[in-house]
């Protein structure tokens, strides 16, 4: 009778596969094979990711640059309406200083008047010839039996908050006949000595508003006896 070890047989092609296998892998070939796939492994996943936080970095980049843009776009825009209502406030307050110079112009001449009337009134015998505006000086001209009522007219002028500045007074005697009076005997009409006056003054006015209001109060508020001869005003 014929014995077959089967089970030495089954070992032995076991142990030649493996044999075979190890001699594939302890290969040059073999081994220099499973480190280029290693390595193109990790190298293609390396280069993924590389690529893969590129176009993230990317895509955060582009965000925030349209974020700074409409940011510059909103910002562009408030600018432009900031020069535009730049632009309106001043051409309010030209016109706002346009309308103060006509109203200080136009405010002039009847604050001058209203100041001389005052103050002629609370000097008795003052009588004002001419009153003449050249420039931003005006001079007055007038005369007045008394010196002493010519220069507390002068110094009353001095009161005006600036609306009158920088007074020059002259002053010169003359003898003029008395036309209200009656002739004497020797037929000759009496005669009155006059002092003729010419008071030049800066003139402001941009500050005639409050000039009507600082008259001193130390002048004698009486009215003259006689009435004051017509004043002319002119202006050069």
């Amino acid at each position: 009778m014929i014995k077959i070890n089967l089970l030495n047989s089954v070992t032995e092609r076991q142990g030649g596969a493996v044999v075979a296998v190890d001699r594939k892998v302890s290969s040059p070939a073999s081994r220099l094979l499973l480190m280029s796939l290693a390595v193109g492994f990790l190298l293609a996943a390396v280069v993924g990711w590389d690529v893969i936080s590129t176009n993230m970095a990317k895509t955060e980049a582009e965000r925030q640059l349209a974020e700074q843009k409409q940011i510059a776009a909103e910002l562009e825009v408030v600018m432009k309406e900031q020069k535009e209502l730049e632009t309106k406030i001043q051409q309010i307050d030209g016109r706002i200083d346009a309308i103060k110079k006509l109203r200080a112009s136009q405010a002039g001449p009847s604050a001058v008047l209203e100041a001389m009337r005052e103050r002629i009134a609370m000097v008795p015998g003052l009588y004002l010839e001419t009153i003449e505006q050249k420039g931003d000086q005006i001079e007055i001209k007038g005369n007045s039996p008394d010196e002493a009522a010519v220069t507390q007219f002068g110094r009353s002028l001095e009161f005006s908050n600036g609306l009158f500045s920088n007074l020059n007074i002259e002053t010169q005697r003359a003898e003029v006949t008395n036309q209200l009076a009656s002739a004497t005997q020797g037929g000759e009409a009496p005669k009155v000595n006059l002092v003729n006056f010419t008071i030049k003054t800066a003139y402001t006015p941009s500050n005639a508003t409050g000039a009507n209001n600082s008259v001193p109060t130390t002048a004698s508020a009486t009215t003259p006896n006689q009435p004051a001869a017509p004043v002319q005003v002119a202006k050069n």
